[in-house]
């Protein structure tokens, strides 16, 4: 029986690294939980959202999956390395994957960083990026209206467009090379971020990288899906479905077509 990769977030967010692992890894089954009904986990208390984590990874492990992957900022800073220790099958985060991929494509050296207050307020990103280069100068600002955004399915418009520009006018007047977008729900935006921060400015998504991490380690155990049965693929989530369901299928959707997807909320215990 085919074990799936198990993906978690705080909402719809991580189904940008959902994406990128099935165009990466068609043959794989994907098994993503969304905790729409606690979302965000930005402004939380690190140790709330380590115990709502391992909630999730709990419930998650009953379906037998071959991997966990924390596709949420938040979540990567506050409880990787205790899920890393507390379950025996690989446990991939998106703080690391996301740092390798601006360093290789940094040129002067200035990064910048958006994410949740949670996230930035853990210097995670800043300690994964000096951990590989050491004299990269990294500037920080938490944008907190932005997962809301995307939560309710505003992605684009003049509405957004003056939210994000009023969110990132700090960061306009300075001399970024990339700008790392340290939340899996940022790259619904990222249309209306390169608008507001220019076109020479990368931006730089962690699902890419986040997807080549799962498919190397699965290739180096030996895990790697061979066979030409078509992967069911099972979305779940704590909260009101139509929303989650409406984005979840319009992102997903030339990956989905010719898979099978079943959707349902959520039923954790505890």
């Amino acid at each position: 029986m085919q074990q799936a990769i198990a993906i978690m977030d705080s909402g719809v967010g991580g189904l940008t690294v959902a994406r990128e692992v099935m165009r990466q890894l068609p043959r794989e089954q994907i098994i993503y939980f969304g905790d729409t009904a606690r979302t965000p986990y930005g402004p939380r208390d690190l140790m709330e959202v380590r115990a709502f984590t391992e909630q999730i990874v709990d419930y998650l492990m009953t379906f037998n999956p071959k991997m966990i992957v924390i596709a949420c900022n938040t979540a990567t800073a506050a409880a990787l390395d205790t899920i890393a220790e507390k379950v025996d099958i690989p446990v991939v985060g998106v703080i690391h994957p996301g740092a390798r991929a601006a360093i290789s494509k940094a040129n002067n050296g200035i990064i910048g960083v958006i994410g949740t207050k949670g996230t930035v307020d853990s210097g995670a990103y800043a300690q994964a990026l000096k951990q590989i280069s050491p004299f990269v100068n990294v500037v920080s600002r938490a944008c907190p209206s932005f997962v809301p955004l995307v939560e309710q399915g505003h992605f684009s418009g003049r509405a957004t467009y003056e939210i994000v520009k009023n969110e990132l006018l700090p960061l306009r007047a300075l001399p970024l090379d990339c700008l790392i977008l340290g939340c899996t729900h940022y790259p619904f935006l990222a249309d209306t971020i390169q608008r507001v921060m220019g076109p020479s400015v990368k931006l730089i998504s962690s699902a890419e990288e986040t997807a080549r991490e799962v498919s190397t380690i699965l290739y180096e155990k030996g895990q790697l899906e061979t066979g030409d049965s078509i992967p069911e693929h099972r979305f779940l989530h704590s909260g009101e479905s139509d929303m989650f369901e409406k984005i979840a299928q319009k992102w997903l959707a030339e990956y989905i077509a010719r898979t099978k997807a079943i959707w349902q909320v959520a039923s954790m215990q505890g």
